[in-house]
């Protein structure tokens, strides 16, 4: 190449790379949240429901329920579960009148039922410790109160 042909391409690629580096704007980036629970615009919560629902692809297929996650029971299945706490009312009944005394106060001492221990010691001073056993388990709760 020729000097003044170089000269001249050297020109050329000046001035085309002058022109592309113009004045560069810019501004600072802002964060605006979406997600009400976030902080963003209560109005969006719908949209995101909608969203979340429509890409929602898992179904347990052990779960034979409707949409809001409720199955009506039949009047025979409430019947069962009503019978069931009026049975559980009347045996924690029975249990409580051997470890309660005629004025409401606890009584000391050990009471067996099928599947539980509960003891009930006094401490002094006005506190009993009551522990309950399951004897299936093992497991153990304790806590104080006063006899008073």
């Amino acid at each position: 190449m020729s000097p003044t042909a170089s000269k001249s391409l050297r020109a050329a690629l000046l001035l085309a790379a002058s022109s592309l580096a113009g004045q560069s704007m810019a501004s600072e980036l802002i964060y605006y949240p979406r997600n009400p629970s976030f902080g963003g615009n209560p109005a969006y919560g719908h949209v995101l429901l909608n969203s979340a629902l429509a890409t929602k692809k898992h179904k347990d297929p052990d779960l034979d329920l409707p949409i809001d996650g409720f199955r009506e029971k039949t009047p025979l299945e409430q019947f069962n579960e009503t019978l069931e706490r009026q049975v559980i009312n009347r045996l924690t009944t029975a249990a409580t009148a051997k470890i309660i005394g005629p004025n409401g106060n606890l009584i000391p001492g050990n009471l067996e039922t099928e599947n539980f221990i509960i003891n009930i010691a006094d401490m002094g001073n006005g506190f009993l410790n009551v522990t309950t056993t399951d004897k299936l388990t093992g497991a153990t709760t304790s806590f104080i109160v006063s006899s008073q």
